[in-house]
Order: C-alpha cells, then sequence, then structure tokens
C-alpha cells in the first residue's frame, strides 16, 4: 500500500492537472464547487490529507468521479491488466473507510471499478447535489451490509444486493452493523452532458 504522503502527492498532481486541463483557476473551482480556495491550494501543494467528501466535491466541479482523482491519466501504451499488488488504495481520514481502485490504470475504459469497505460504525456523507457530468454507479455488496440514503430515500443492502442510481443528490454511506462491509462499485460518466467541461483522461 502507497503511503499516505505518496498518495497526497499523486493528488496533488492529478488536481492540478485536471483543473489546469479544464481552463479553471483556483478561485473558478472554489466558487463551484464551496470548498475554499485555500483547502485547494494545500492540496495541490500535497500538504493537506483531504478527506472523501472534500474529494468527491472537487471531482464533481471538474466533471471526473472521485475515483478518476486516484487513477492514472489516459495512456494508449497502459497496460488493461491490473493486478491486486499493483492497485492503489487510499483510507478516507475522517470515516476511516478504504478504496481500491480496481481498473487498469491509465487505460482508457467508460467503466470504472472500485472496492471499497466500510467499517463498523462508519459514516460516509457527500453532499454534493449538481455535477459537471451525470455519473451513473452501481453498487454490489460482497460481504456485510449498509444503509445507503440518496437524497430522500433510504436503501438497506444486504450481501448480494446490487443498487443502481444517479449520483444527482445528496448520497450517505452507513454501516450499522458490528462487521466491515464491503462492496464493489461500477461507475460511468456521461461528459457528453457536461457543463462545458470535457472528460480528460478518465471517467
Amino acid at each position: 500500500m502507497e503511503t499516505g504522503s505518496a498518495i497526497n502527492g499523486h493528488l496533488a498532481v492529478r488536481l492540478r492537472d485536471l483543473r489546469t486541463e479544464s481552463g479553471m483557476t483556483m478561485d473558478g473551482l472554489s466558487e463551484r464547487t464551496g470548498v475554499s480556495r485555500s483547502m485547494i491550494s494545500l492540496i495541490e501543494r500535497g500538504e493537506s490529507s483531504p478527506t472523501a467528501a472534500v474529494l468527491d466535491k472537487l471531482a464533481a466541479g471538474l466533471g471526473v468521479t472521485l475515483a478518476s482523482l486516484f487513477a492514472e491519466k489516459d495512456s494508449a501504451g497502459a497496460s488493461p491488466l491490473a493486478r491486486r499488488a499493483d492497485q492503489r488504495v487510499w483510507r478516507d481520514p475522517d470515516s476511516g473507510y478504504m478504496r481500491r481502485n480496481l481498473s487498469p490504470a491509465g487505460f482508457p475504459s467508460p467503466i470504472e471499478l472500485v472496492e471499497v469497505v466500510l467499517p463498523p460504525g462508519a459514516r460516509v456523507a457527500y453532499d454534493t447535489g449538481h455535477r459537471a457530468s451525470p455519473v451513473h454507479q452501481q453498487i454490489w455488496i460482497i460481504e456485510g451490509e449498509i444503509a445507503l440514503t440518496l437524497g430522500d430515500e433510504t436503501h438497506h443492502l444486504a450481501t448480494g444486493d446490487c443498487l443502481s442510481m444517479r449520483l444527482d443528490r445528496p448520497t450517505v454511506f452507513r454501516n450499522h452493523s458490528d462487521r466491515p462491509a464491503r462492496y464493489v462499485v461500477a461507475l460511468a460518466t456521461d461528459a457528453r452532458a457536461g457543463a462545458g467541461i470535457q472528460r480528460r483522461g478518465d471517467l
């Protein structure tokens, strides 16, 4: 597993590149997302360990998925195979939940897969509403159970259940049980519907 400083360094470069390629200034991204300019600056310098909620706001403002911030830029020479040992793993400093990017790094694909482990009693809330590009998501529970609230609607998902959803409302993940929940998230972004932001390098 990469160290926290190494992942923060990757996030710094990735966020700065995506923002620059979209033609947005720090002030513009701050205005679009509600994340302060000072926080964006800290992240882009690798001097902050941002939470999943903050990263999701930035990803939404840039028209990409949260997972894409941990991915590599698309490359024609990228391998279509991602070995388990090479998959980037990140732990949210706020909730302790762990996410693993399953998809081959840098390989162009309209689908992105992420494995998530949500600790017992953990709660992860994304209050992002509008996104520059619509994101479609399916969640398949491999082990355990979670309560997923999308807007005003709550779904209780157990092992084997699969939920299809669109990320256009605030979303909350909760694990009320006494054991970890593990699930796979499949994502796809319709960049054609983006608000003037083109899809660059990933979903």
